[in-house]
């Protein structure tokens, strides 16, 4: 395709939740249930702030650090059960993800998922998706140690695919995941919609839709994220 040398080189890391799957609305009504059933009323200001974090970082923040580990887990899991029984009864497709995912398998892109979500989610989202398939690599929030805004989830996709985190672009929705691709040396896109314009101000480029990316366009930017990274000889 016009526009992309050395696509094999390249790769797109994709959020799941707020990019792939529109599942703001589902993650929000399931911590609404939850905190219900655990005694906390959350706002959905308090709610957005938090998004893009795994369950049990938000978990600890919203009811404090004295839980014990066993409670973590177990509100975790309920949490988890919530959305995705939200999830089987609605499947929210993010508008022009499918057509992205294929534009970019098409121009010769590595792809690759870096969620904060549990296995069980993000296999339920590539399903719903139906582009299992198309990902090279996948990671979830079990096969990291630190969440968002630390960078490994992202720096370990970049390794199951073989490649230099600088040939690499994420497509984020959170400001943790922003700060995350950028503090792992990776060009960030940043999605408008789960969290206001201002608050991504760390991304190289903001969209308000995944139809505004196209493969030459998201190759130029990992170009031009090259040149910045690279120190002045004079």
């Amino acid at each position: 395709m016009p526009g992309i040398s050395e696509p094999s080189r390249m790769a797109v890391i994709f959020d799941m939740d707020g990019v792939l799957v529109d599942s703001y609305r589902a993650h929000f009504e399931s911590w609404l249930l939850l905190g219900k059933e655990f005694g906390h009323t959350q706002t959905e200001a308090e709610f957005s702030s938090l998004f893009g974090r795994t369950s049990k970082d938000i978990i600890q923040t919203l009811w404090g650090p004295n839980l014990s580990e066993e409670q973590i887990t177990q509100m975790d899991e309920r949490k988890e059960f919530l959305y995705r029984a939200s999830l089987k009864q609605s499947f929210p497709v993010m508008d022009g993800a499918v057509e992205l995912i294929d534009a970019l398998r098409q121009a010769g892109f590595l792809l690759a998922v870096g969620s904060s979500g549990p296995p069980e989610n993000v296999e339920i989202c590539l399903q719903g998706l139906g582009r299992v398939d198309s990902f090279a690599a996948i990671v979830n929030g079990l096969e990291v140690t630190r969440g968002k805004p630390d960078p490994q989830v992202f720096a370990v996709a970049a390794e199951r695919l073989g490649l230099d985190p600088s040939g690499c672009a994420v497509i984020e929705d959170a400001p943790a995941g922003i700060e995350a691709a950028r503090a792992g040396g990776m060009t960030a896109i940043a999605l408008s919609g789960t969290a206001p314009p201002d608050r991504l101000y760390q991304a190289d480029i903001i969209v308000n839709s995944l139809r505004q990316l196209s493969p030459p366009f998201i190759a130029d930017l990992i170009r031009a994220h090259k040149l910045e990274q690279k120190p002045c000889n004079w």
